[in-house]
C-alpha cells in the first residue's frame, strides 16, 4: 500500500491501531478506491497474519446457494449436495474473513450473519450441529447503509455489530499526492511483466495524471497504465497513451435542465458506482415505463418512443411482458420459419462472450455488425468471466447467442436452462490445463492425491480434472476441489494456498509467461476441449436465418485467424490485457472452423455428460440429443 497524501497517513495511522485488536471492521469506500487491500493489511499486521485471509464478494453470491457458500452443507442437504463442503466461515479459521459489499448480501442472510456475529459458531446447511469459528471478520461496501437501513434493505442491528471499528476510505481524488507513487508502482509491475524495461512517465503525463478525477480510483488507475505500457510506442509514456477522459477534479453539478442531460447524468453515476449492464437496464426501463404509461397500449407507447410496434413488441418480449419462453418439451422439436426482420424494425441480437476464443475475435473485428445490418439486426455484447456465467446468463434471457465448452451446456440442461446447441468447434486440448507453481513438488497427475485443486465449477475444466484423476486411478474424492474465480484462484497459487490449477487460455498462457507458472498436464489424450454454439430457444425458434448468418461470418472470421494469428493478436491485446505475443501463443493452439453436428461429436458429449453423472457431479441424468437444433444450415 501507499501512504504519501497526508489523507493516506491519517488513515495509516488507523489502521494501524486498529489492527492489532480482534475487532470486526466495516471499511467504507467507494469502488476500486482499494477496500481489499486495506483488509489485507489489516489481516498482515493482526495476530491472525498466519492463518488465512478469506476474500468473499457478497453480490457475486448465489440467492439459492448463498447459504450453502458461507457456512458450508451437508451431504443431502439439497439436489445436488452429493459430499459434505465446508463453507468459507469455516476456510477462515483461525484467519480472516473479508466480507466485501456487504451491503448486497440478501436480507434473509443478514439475520444468519448476525447470529453467527454474537454466537461466534456456524451451522452448515442440512446440519444442526454448531461449529465454533475462531476468525475475524472485516467486511467493506460502497453503499450508503445509512440510507439502506433507513429503505429497510439493510438491517439496523448487523450495521452496529458490524460497525465495531469503521474505517472511511478516502477516494483516490481526494488523495492526489498517492497517485504518482502508485502510478510509478503499476509502471514497474508492468513494464517487467510485459519486457518494456526502458518505459518511463513524461512531465506531461504526470501532470495529466495528476489532473484526472479518477471516477475508479486505484483500479482505473491500475488499468490505465497497464493499458500504456501494453500499447506505448515511444520509451516514454505522453498523456495520450494514458487515453484518459477530458474528466478532471469534479465540480458542483447543476440540476438536469432536459431528458438527455438527466440520463447522462444517472448513466454517469452508474458508471462511477461500477454497476453492471448498464445499457440493458436502461433500455429495459425506457420500455417498461412506456409500456406502463399508456396501459399498455403498445401502439401508443411505441410512437411515443418514435420506434414501430414490431421493434417495440420485440423489446417486450426480451422483457417476459409478452410471449414468454417455454421451457417444456425438447427443443428439437420446433420447428420454425426463417424470421426476417422487416424495413424499418430493430431486432436485437445478444452475444455473449469471455475474453477469448471465436466469439471475442468476432466482436474485436466489428464485421458481424456490418453484416447483419441490412437484415435489421443490431448486435450488442456482452462479457463474461466464464461458460458457466455465460449459461446463467442464457437461462436469464440477458443473451441469445454465446460459444462455450463441453461442461457448462451439461450443467444448464441439467438445469433447465433452454437452449440448442448449434454448432461446434474442432477440439483444441492444449488449450487447458492444470498448473502448478515453478518450485512445485508436484510432477504428475498421480501427485495430485490429497492436494488441493482450485478450478471454476461446471466449466471445461472440471472434466478435465475428473479425466487427470481417472487417468491415475483416483476421483474426485481423492483431492480437494475449491471452486474459484480466475482472480481467486491466481492470488491464493502464487501465494502458496492451492497446490494445482485448471485454466484456459487465454489464462493458461498468462499463468506461463506472467505467473511464474508450468503446466503439470493438460488436455491431450483425457479431454477434447471442444467449443459449442449455443443459442436460446427463442431466439432460435423466431430467427433461424439471423443464427446461419452468424455462423457463416463465424467460418469467415476463422479462415482468416488461421492466416493472420499475429494480426487477431494485436487487435484483441487491448481488450483481453495481454501482450499481444502471448495471445497470438493462444491463438496458435486455438482450434477453428465450425461444423454441424455429427453422431461422433455427440456420443463424446454424451459420454461427458455420463462421467459426471457417474463422479456424482450431476445430479440428474442429461441426454444431449434433447438439446440440438436440429435445422439443417450451409456447412461450408
Amino acid at each position: 500500500m501507499v501512504f504519501n497524501d497526508p489523507a493516506a497517513v491519517a488513515l495509516k495511522q488507523d489502521l494501524d491501531r486498529i489492527a492489532p485488536s480482534r475487532a470486526t471492521v466495516l471499511i467504507i469506500g467507494e469502488t476500486g478506491a482499494g477496500k481489499e487491500l486495506v483488509a489485507r493489511y489489516i489481516h498482515g499486521q493482526s495476530a491472525q497474519r498466519g492463518g488465512p485471509f478469506v476474500a468473499v464478494n457478497c453480490g457475486a453470491l448465489s440467492d439459492s446457494l448463498a447459504e450453502a457458500e458461507l457456512f458450508g452443507y451437508e451431504k443431502g442437504a439439497f439436489t445436488g449436495a452429493l459430499k459434505s463442503q465446508i463453507g468459507w466461515f469455516e476456510a477462515a479459521q483461525r484467519g480472516t474473513l473479508f466480507l466485501d459489499e456487504i451491503g448486497d448480501l440478501p436480507l434473509p442472510l443478514q439475520v444468519k450473519l448476525l447470529r453467527v456475529l454474537q454466537e461466534r459458531e456456524v451451522v452448515r446447511v442440512g446440519s444442526r450441529t454448531p461449529i465454533p469459528i475462531d476468525i475475524r471478520i472485516i467486511a467493506a461496501t460502497n453503499v450508503d447503509l445509512d440510507s439502506a437501513i433507513q429503505a429497510k434493505t439493510f438491517r439496523e442491528d448487523l450495521y452496529f455489530r458490524l460497525n465495531v471499528a469503521s474505517v472511511h476510505l478516502p477516494p483516490l481524488r481526494d488523495r492526489p499526492d498517492d497517485i504518482e507513487p502508485l502510478a510509478h508502482y503499476f509502471l514497474d509491475l508492468y513494464r517487467a511483466r510485459l519486457g518494456r524495461s526502458a518505459l518511463t512517465f513524461s512531465p506531461e503525463a504526470l501532470r495529466r495524471l495528476r489532473a484526472y478525477a479518477w471516477p475508479g480510483n486505484i483500479r482505473e488507475l491500475e488499468n490505465a497504465v497497464h493499458n500504456a505500457t501494453l500499447l506505448a510506442r515511444g520509451e516514454r509514456l505522453e498523456p495520450s497513451d494514458l487515453r484518459l477522459s477530458g474528466m478532471t477534479r469534479p465540480a458542483a453539478r447543476a440540476e438536469p435542465a432536459d431528458l438527455e442531460a438527466g440520463v447522462q447524468a444517472l448513466i454517469e453515476r452508474a458508471i462511477l458506482n461500477d454497476e453492471p449492464a448498464i445499457y440493458e437496464r436502461t433500455v429495459r426501463a425506457c420500455i417498461r415505463a412506456a409500456y406502463d404509461f399508456n396501459d399498455s397500449n403498445q401502439v401508443k407507447a411505441a410512437a411515443q418512443l418514435g420506434m414501430s410496434r414490431n421493434a417495440f413488441r420485440t423489446q417486450l418480449s426480451h422483457l417476459g411482458v409478452i410471449g414468454g419462453r417455454r421451457r417444456a418439451g425438447s427443443p428439437s422439436h420446433v420447428v420454425a420459419a426463417p424470421h426476417f426482420v422487416a424495413a424499418g424494425d430493430a431486432l436485437d441480437l445478444r452475444i455473449g462472450v469471455q475474453k477469448f476464443g471465436v466469439s471475442c475475435v468476432l466482436k474485436a473485428r466489428g464485421a458481424l455488425e456490418a453484416a447483419l445490418e441490412a437484415q435489421g439486426v443490431r448486435v450488442s455484447w456482452k462479457e463474461f468471466s466464464c461458460g458457466p456465467s455465460l449459461l446463467r446468463a442464457l437461462d436469464r434471457e440477458e443473451i441469445d447467442y454465446c460459444v462455450t465448452g463441453e461442461g457448462p451446456p451439461i450443467f444448464a440442461q441439467a438445469a433447465g436452462v433452454p437452449f440448442v446447441y448449434a454448432g461446434f468447434e474442432p477440439p483444441a486440448p492444449q488449450s487447458q490445463a492444470l498448473v502448478v507453481r515453478q518450485d512445485s513438488p508436484l510432477v504428475t497427475a498421480a501427485d495430485l492425491r490429497g492436494r488441493v485443486i482450485a478450478l471454476n465449477e461446471g466449466s471445461n475444466v472440471h472434466y478435465l480434472v475428473l479425466r487427470a484423476l481417472q487417468n491415475q486411478g483416483m476421483s474426485l474424492d481423492d483431492v480437494q476441489c475449491l471452486y474459484l474465480t480466475p482472480d481467486e484462484a491466481l492470488w491464493r497459487i502464487r501465494r502458496g494456498q492451492i497446490d494445482a490449477w485448471a485454466i484456459w487460455d487465454p489464462i493458461l498462457t498468462a499463468a506461463q509467461m506472467e505467473h511464474d507458472l508450468r503446466i503439470l498436464v493438460d488436455g491431450r489424450g483425457l479431454a477434447q476441449n471442444v467449443q459449442f454454439h449455443l443459442v436460446s430457444t427463442s431466439f432460435i425458434r423466431n430467427h433461424p436465418d439471423v443464427l446461419a448468418k452468424v455462423l457463416d461470418e463465424v467460418r469467415r472470421l476463422e479462415r482468416y485467424i488461421a492466416a493472420h494469428p499475429a494480426e487477431i493478436a494485436r487487435t484483441m491485446a487491448q481488450d483481453v490485457g495481454l501482450p499481444p505475443h502471448a495471445l497470438e501463443i493462444a491463438l496458435r493452439r486455438l482450434s477453428c472452423g465450425v461444423s454441424a453436428l455429427d453422431d461422433r461429436v455427440l456420443g463424446q458429449q454424451q459420454a461427458i455428460a455420463d462421467a459426471f453423472r457417474d463422479a456424482g457431479v450431476l445430479g440428474v441424468p442429461v441426454s444431449v440429443r434433447d438439446a440440438v437444433w436440429r435445422q439443417a444450415f450451409p456447412a461450408h
